[in-house]
């Protein structure tokens, strides 16, 4: 039993080899109860669930990327100690390649640093200062990793493909959770069909899909259809959820908060790890 949990679950988060049918099917087990338990605890604790809600939550999921490409950049050896603040991060190890820093880890430190935010903040009733506890947390990571922009100008097509679905369905749905929802998850097809078979010639970087779905998709159809069919289903996604006349609007918005993180957290991280050429 030990030997089936390392050599599924440890092993390939150490050895970077990304994900295998067996811990992808456990954390989305895991990853589906959780939303649910999270949903009653918020509707027991009274929390309104909405637009306001949806955009205070989005500044960790930037949070969260960000910190995981400051471990990609120091495990692959771009982050180099140029100044004292980026030498006491190397010497600190805090950022090493490891369970907590690589994914799913990264998700359950982000989700821990929202959680213990969301639970302070409602005590000294000051919960619109959520959003900004999570950009003062984001800007410093962000900052160390300005010095090794090198690619930033091969963002912009990533960009110009995320915004352009996004813009596109929320005129057409007149509904901003639509935009949120086939921005990000286009964002996350571009960065990954852009990369992968555009950036990786251009540079003689090699890059490849780590999760199983993902990967048997663009290895028989090509990364740009698997950009295509994310649009699509974003949008068919959108459609189901902002038609439905059964579900009440907090439900709307929780269901559509989970897609937009789909698709925006490793989204960032992947535009972030291709600017830096990590």
């Amino acid at each position: 039993m030990a030997d089936f949990f390392y050599d599924n679950f440890i092993d390939p988060i150490m050895s970077r080899t990304g994900y295998n049918p067996v811990n992808t099917a456990t954390y989305a087990i895991i990853a589906l109860a959780s939303v649910y338990v999270i949903y009653i605890l918020l509707k027991k604790k009274g929390i309104e669930i909405d637009k306001k809600f949806v955009y205070s939550i989005l500044p960790f999921v930037l949070l969260g990327s960000t910190i995981r490409v400051v471990t990609d950049s120091i495990d692959s050896g771009i982050f180099k100690g140029i100044g004292p603040i980026h030498q006491l991060v190397l010497d600190s190890h805090i950022y090493d390649y490891g369970v907590v820093t690589a994914s799913p880890g990264i998700y359950l430190v982000t989700a821990a640093i929202l959680f213990l935010s969301m639970i302070i903040l409602r005590l000294l009733k000051k919960w619109e200062l959520l959003p900004y506890v999570a950009i003062v947390l984001w800007a410093p990571h962000f900052l160390l990793l300005v010095p090794f922009m090198t690619y930033f100008l091969y963002a912009i097509p990533i960009l110009i493909l995320a915004v352009i679905p996004g813009y596109a369905a929320y005129k057409y749905f007149k509904s901003e959770m639509a935009g949120l929802i086939v921005g990000g998850q286009a964002l996350d097809g571009a960065a990954t069909f852009f990369t992968i078979e555009i950036f990786s010639q251009l540079t003689g970087r090699t890059y490849f899909e780590q999760h199983v779905v993902s990967s048997f998709i663009g290895d028989n159809f090509g990364y740009f259809g698997f950009y295509l069919l994310k649009v699509a289903l974003a949008t068919l996604i959108s459609y189901v959820i902002i038609t439905d006349k059964k579900a009440e609007e907090k439900e709307k918005w929780y269901i559509g908060l989970l897609v937009i993180i789909m698709g925006f957290a490793p989204g960032i991280r992947d535009v972030l790890r291709m600017v830096i050429g990590t």
